[in-house]
């Protein structure tokens, strides 16, 4: 599992999307052309282990393996929207359109938006909106290498350029125009939706929760490759803690987390701000730092799976720094952006957090 998770976590940061595409794809059609299905879309994007209650040893699938023609799970609703044929897929078109669309921070596609939205009305065509999508792909790391899916043994019967989601922006004759409202609250619903097929993937018996190990496992899928080891060590050793092995944890505690991600800034600087003045950082100190800084309560039990696993040298402080670097990498995991910098044309926002010197912990 650990050479798989290895193996695939470069594949996903090392190789052109028609490769991460065709490795994670578990749908092939009589003809020969591959789709994803939602659960395969997540494992393509996002660094998870196969799930400690379940068989599986990796996400994808190996050149030369048999590859089953049946639905591997339930169709998603989200997905249904822009699925015009209502088969459950996604084509390689798709796919590229959603990796660009996750790889965009919500402020800068407004940026982008108003740009083109000449008259100021809120609302841009569908060529106005390809001409921006053809703009985010080239700041995109994955959207930017596709070559259209013209790659030996994948078959595409559509470019990129087009896809279900144009159709449910608007409308099949494409005369509908697309408000500013609607997309970002449909960006929100997507980034929404990886989240819950995450934790569908570790809840692997649908019981409504997962593991301690699974959840610490998806903590540190992200960490930097050198150090990757050290912590799987540590969440093997995980079997000897009895009073926390057997601990569960509910979506809402994993969506908490989720969010607590989204808010490093404000959390970076709660927790340089509390080392400047009091020095440790405790689980009380740091459960009252999410909660007012960032609004976010994390339950009893997510602390001790964080300080369990970052607490490094076990005096019962958090290690602050590996913590945000985690995190900070988790994001850019799911954004994926070029070394340059993500949208750099559109907005200075990464030109600011740079210069921040509060920033530079999570860097």
């Amino acid at each position: 599992r650990k050479v798989f998770f290895k193996y695939e976590k470069r594949l996903r940061m090392q190789s052109p999307p028609e490769k991460v595409f065709e490795y994670f794809a578990s749908y092939q059609t009589p003809n020969g052309e591959v789709f994803m299905t939602p659960s395969d879309l997540l494992r393509a994007i996002v660094p998870v282990f196969p799930p400690s209650e379940a068989p599986r040893i990796r996400g994808g699938y190996l050149k030369g393996e048999w590859i089953s023609g049946e639905l591997h799970c339930v169709p998603a609703e989200f997905f249904m929207l822009f699925d015009t044929n209502n088969d459950g897929l996604i084509s390689f078109p798709e796919y590229i359109f959603l990796v660009t669309l996750l790889s965009i921070p919500e402020s800068s596609f407004s940026v982008a938006f108003k740009m083109f939205d000449l008259d100021g009305s809120g609302e841009i065509d569908r060529e106005e909106f390809k001409k921006v999508m053809a703009l985010m792909r080239t700041h995109s790391r994955q959207g930017a290498r596709h070559r259209d899916g013209q790659r030996t043994g994948l078959k595409v019967s559509s470019s990129v350029e087009d896809g279900g989601l144009l159709e449910f922006f608007f409308g099949k004759d494409g005369k509908a125009c697309l408000e500013h409202g609607k997309f970002v609250q449909f960006l929100r619903d997507l980034h929404d939706e990886i989240l819950r097929l995450e934790f569908a993937h570790y809840d692997f018996k649908s019981q409504g929760n997962i593991s301690a190990k699974d959840f610490v496992l998806s903590m540190v899928a992200s960490a930097d490759m050198r150090h990757i080891n050290q912590f799987l060590a540590r969440v093997d050793e995980l079997n000897n803690e009895p009073h926390l092995r057997d601990i569960r944890i509910t979506f809402e505690e994993f969506k908490n987390f989720a969010e607590l991600r989204k808010r490093l800034l404000p959390l970076s600087l709660a927790i340089f701000s509390h080392g400047k003045v009091n020095g440790l950082l405790t689980k009380q100190d740091f459960q009252r730092a999410a909660y007012q800084v960032c609004g976010i309560s994390l339950s009893d039990n997510v602390i001790d799976m964080i300080f369990y696993i970052f607490d490094i040298n076990r005096d019962g402080s958090l290690s602050s720094d590996e913590f945000l670097r985690v995190l900070q990498r988790r994001e850019n995991d799911i954004s994926q952006p070029r070394e340059a910098g993500l949208m750099r044309l559109l907005s200075c926002w990464m030109d600011c957090t740079k210069n921040c010197s509060s920033f530079k912990i999570l860097l």
